[in-house]
């Protein structure tokens, strides 16, 4: 490409970035450079060294497993076990064919660092104990990643982590489940690679947030157009939901709760309650989102009447956000205004309507249907949205 791997590694950083704003993914406090910490990098190796659990090999330096007697606890297999079944690189010079490098001398053609080893560059894994363990502390509330990464990547890490400070390298391990495509599993080999930018030129990336959280972290996730289009339509259903709290506070009045205000009132609380449980059973947001939707049912029924009290509304609407906000939904935008033609259009469609004048209603709506406008009509009014 003609450009040097510091450009090609911030081109990337950049592109990543964009595409986790896309999905409402928000910036970490840090965002640490394995190339920027090479001082704690050495000196991770160098603990483990002065431990015995480190051993060197000319320029090399390996990780000594048979010195932990915890590795493999991770992945919950014996060491017999992981030798036969793992894809490990096959070294002569290595004490144990699970052993893994901690440092690698230098190669032709590849950047490199001095050490006191030589110079070379860091192992795979080391470099994500020592900038993890700088910004988080020695032991982690949370590490998280996929299922292909328990063995050999994070038992690699909670060995060498653990083997440094004696201390657990994480209280909580969350592993998510494999995104299929068409029940498949997205691979390379098979070709069926989707990626987030290719995905936000053809639908709202809140709409793939919405899909993602539908099931359980854990669990497989099947995805195809057919289930995006289900999720497009549950998002639509509260955030349309959202929409008529705020419209119908416009004819709620202040008086005193009575007694369907109060019921309403205790709903809105168990909703956020059943909200709250489901995300402390291990992030379940696929009960978290039922509690939701449950909340805009009673919701929906309590405005369709003429009486409304305009606390209950502004408590269902806080409720809404609150909830929302956890899972990273329904961000604050600004409304956009339309132009004055268009809003002339719709003003012109609301009089034919009242005046029972219905094809020439029809003839609007279809001249903005045709603009990329989407007329809907609801017991509060028209409401308008963009055509995706």
């Amino acid at each position: 490409m003609g450009i040097t791997m510091e450009q090609l590694a911030e081109m990337f950083i950049d592109a990543y970035l964009e595409d986790a704003e896309a999905l409402g993914i928000e910036k970490a406090d840090h965002h640490p450079r394995a190339t920027h910490h090479m001082k704690e990098i050495i000196q991770l190796i160098e603990t483990l060294m002065e431990k015995g659990l480190a051993y060197q090999v000319e320029g090399d330096v390996y990780f000594d497993t048979t010195a932990f007697p915890q590795y493999g606890r991770l992945s919950q297999q014996n060491l017999e076990e992981l030798e036969s079944g793992a894809r490990i690189e096959v070294d002569e010079r290595k004490k144990n064919s699970l052993d893994f490098a901690l440092w690698k001398g230098a190669k032709e053609g590849e950047p490199s660092w001095e050490s006191p080893w030589g110079k070379g560059r860091p192992g795979w894994h080391i470099e994500c104990s020592a900038m993890s363990m700088k910004y988080l502390g020695e032991t982690l509330d949370i590490h998280a990643g996929g299922p292909d990464l328990v063995f050999p990547h994070h038992e690699n890490e909670a060995a060498q982590s653990q083997g440094a400070t004696g201390k657990p390298f994480a209280r909580y391990w969350m592993h998510v489940g494999y995104l299929n495509i068409d029940k498949q599993k997205m691979s390379k080999s098979l070709g069926n690679i989707l990626t987030v930018r290719e995905m936000r030129r053809k639908i709202d990336p809140q709409v793939i947030r919405f899909f993602m959280l539908s099931a359980h972290y854990r669990s497989p996730i099947n995805f195809n157009f057919e289930l995006l289009e289900q999720a497009k339509g549950g998002l639509e259903r509260l955030t349309t939901m959202l929409s008529s709290l705020e419209e119908s506070l416009e004819r709620a009045n202040g008086i005193s709760l009575e007694d369907r205000d109060l019921k309403m009132m205790e709903a809105v609380e168990e909703y956020k309650e059943k909200f709250i449980h489901s995300m402390d059973d291990d992030f379940n947001t696929a009960d978290a989102l039922a509690a939701l939707f449950e909340l805009t049912r009673e919701a929906n029924i309590y405005i369709k009447e003429d009486k409304i009290n305009a606390r209950v509304i502004q408590n269902i609407l806080k409720t809404f956000r609150e909830l929302g906000g956890v899972l990273g939904l329904f961000a604050e935008q600004t409304k956009e205004v339309l132009a004055p033609d268009i809003e002339e259009l719709i003003q012109k469609r609301q009089e034919a309507r009242k005046n029972k004048d219905w094809p020439k209603a029809d003839r609007i709506r279809d001249q903005l249907l045709s603009d990329g406008i989407i007329l809907e009509d609801t017991p509060q009014g028209v409401r308008w949205k963009r055509k995706s």
